[in-house]
């Protein structure tokens, strides 16, 4: 599965993913585009997009998309950590055009 971190999320998240290919939009050079320039760009090409961004859902319309998103619940990656189980549940049971939102 190939997998985008959004710029909102830590970069070191990425080593939970271990078993996919994963990158972060900074390291693809797209750090500030706008949320529709960003998705158009990485629809297609990657299968998941985690986010911290509470508004993507109602910013964009991801229907039509067929990357799947996961917003995550905060950006801070102590946080995140003790969730790492669920997230990688809820990536692994991801499919095109679906929309998931992780609670603490």
């Amino acid at each position: 599965m190939k997998i985008i971190l959004d710029e909102n999320l830590p970069k070191a998240l990425k080593r939970y993913f271990s078993a996919n290919e994963v990158t972060t939009v900074q390291e693809q050079g797209w750090a500030g585009l706008k949320s529709g320039e960003l998705i158009a760009r990485i629809d297609r090409v990657y299968d998941a997009f985690l986010t911290a961004d509470k508004n993507l859902k109602y910013q964009q319309n991801l229907a039509e998309r067929q990357i799947a998103s996961v917003e995550l619940p905060t950006n801070r990656l102590k946080l995140l950590e003790p969730m790492i189980e669920q997230i990688l549940t809820e990536v692994e049971k991801i499919a095109p055009g679906m929309y998931v939102k992780i609670s603490p």
